[in-house]
């Protein structure tokens, strides 16, 4: 790598989301040979040649790893970035990951939903479930935050609904619970700090230009 070219650093989400970007990034021909070596303990790989480095976190601490220059590049779920608000540029939709944000409950809970009652909403995306129900359904109720199976909420008389990603909907139904409401499509995205456009335009929206017409 040149001295004077400083490297560009990605984020990427723990687990499939990162397995599914390396290979959208492959088929761009970028790539980090460090990143096959699933017994590799590192934290940071390396790609020397393009002058790249990835590391893995959750993903919800990436727009955040992205918002304060760490990484010049992320990619994360629309839901962690709508959740968590960042000050971010979100530059492409990848296109995978697709899922949809829901209200979901027993069917019953149906009808506190249409009547506007007040009611117990537990959910991993409190901040989304808040603008959800007082900015669009002008609904009054109480948010729970959790973070493990928000599934238990409504089972165990916690809440009376839940807001989570719901993919087929399979753990919802087996344990009698069905999507109330849709509140948006969900899928994972690209985004850049803000910062890092403008120092590195041209290499960054090499990359974009690079990956967009893998999807494209």
């Amino acid at each position: 790598m040149n001295e004077e070219r400083r490297y560009l650093t990605f984020a990427l989400g723990k687990g499939r989301l990162a397995q599914q970007t390396m290979e959208l990034l492959a088929g761009a021909g970028i790539t980090c040979e460090e990143m096959k070596d699933r017994h590799s303990r590192k934290l940071i790989f390396v790609n020397e040649a393009l002058g790249l480095k990835f590391f893995l976190s959750k993903n919800p601490d990436v727009p955040t790893y992205v918002e304060y220059g760490a990484a010049d590049i992320g990619v994360v779920g629309s839901d962690v970035l709508r959740e968590e608000n960042k000050r971010v540029y979100e530059v492409l939709d990848l296109g995978f990951g697709r899922c949809r944000m829901c209200v979901c409950g027993p069917a019953e809970a149906g009808e506190l939903l249409r009547h506007h009652e007040r009611i117990r909403v537990a959910s991993k995306y409190p901040n989304t479930a808040k603008d959800y129900f007082f900015n669009k359904k002008h609904q009054t109720v109480d948010i729970i935050k959790l973070n493990g199976s928000v599934e238990l909420g409504p089972i165990v008389q916690l809440s009376d609904v839940i807001v989570d990603i719901v993919e087929t909907g399979s753990t919802l139904r087996e344990n009698g619970l069905e999507v109330l409401e849709e509140i948006c499509p969900v899928s994972a995205r690209m985004i850049v700090n803000r910062v890092s456009m403008q120092m590195e335009a041209e290499r960054i929206r090499k990359i974009i230009t690079m990956v967009r017409e893998r999807i494209s």
